[in-house]
């Protein structure tokens, strides 16, 4: 399972295993350190995971698009 990650500073996206939840993550654009929340902490977004078998974007506040 993948998911769309965006930098919180300069806005980069990319698609990274799901492996990288609960993980910090440095920007390859602009270095910026972040933090990628656990999939538990997302009750929603763990629903719409299983739902889709598909890609999930989870922005910096929580909400989940996919």
């Amino acid at each position: 399972m993948q998911m769309i990650i965006q930098c919180p500073q300069c806005g980069a996206r990319w698609m990274l295993d799901s492996v990288v939840a609960d993980r910090r993550l440095t920007c390859p654009t602009c270095w910026r350190l972040f933090k990628v929340p656990r999939m538990d902490e997302l009750d929603k977004a763990t629903r719409v995971i299983k739902d889709s078998k598909t890609s999930l974007y989870v922005d910096e506040e929580g909400r989940t698009y996919g």
